[in-house]
């Protein structure tokens, strides 16, 4: 059994984030420019072991498709056909960004890393990863 990992994904960077082996605790793992996802997925899959790749999908408030919602879709359909071995998943991302950010703030993060946006990518996707595994199976 592999582990599962987690995808903010954004039109300029992709937070990732990781299970440990037990598939208990999210962690946070990189943030890379999205043109090089795929490379990096590619690259990780030949030292891990994945079950499920995890990916947010970006609605509004009112549960509809945001700007976001189709770059989501598009690399979900991708990831599929590259990696169909692995069980590709969607859950919802709303208010993510700013969960961690918060959390950032709270934690006592500098105001100068807080502005760093793949450190906000890298947490985003970890609450995602939580989240999905935190699901009632």
């Amino acid at each position: 059994m592999g582990r599962i990992l987690a995808l903010d994904y954004g039109s300029k960077r992709t937070g990732i984030a990781v299970s440990d082996p037990l598939k208990m605790i999210a962690n946070p793992l990189a943030t890379v420019d999205t043109d090089e996802l795929i490379p990096f997925l590619t690259h990780y899959l030949q030292q891990e072991e994945l079950e499920t790749i995890v990916v947010g999908i970006p609605l509004d408030l009112m549960n509809r498709k945001t700007h976001g919602t189709k770059g989501a879709e598009n690399i979900v359909e991708r990831i599929k056909g590259l990696f169909p071995h692995i069980g590709v998943v969607t859950i919802d991302e709303r208010f993510t960004s700013k969960i961690a950010f918060d959390s950032m703030k709270v934690s006592g993060i500098s105001k100068k890393k807080r502005a760093d946006k793949s450190l906000v990518d890298k947490l985003s996707a970890t609450i995602i990863l939580q989240s999905f595994m935190e699901q009632p199976t």
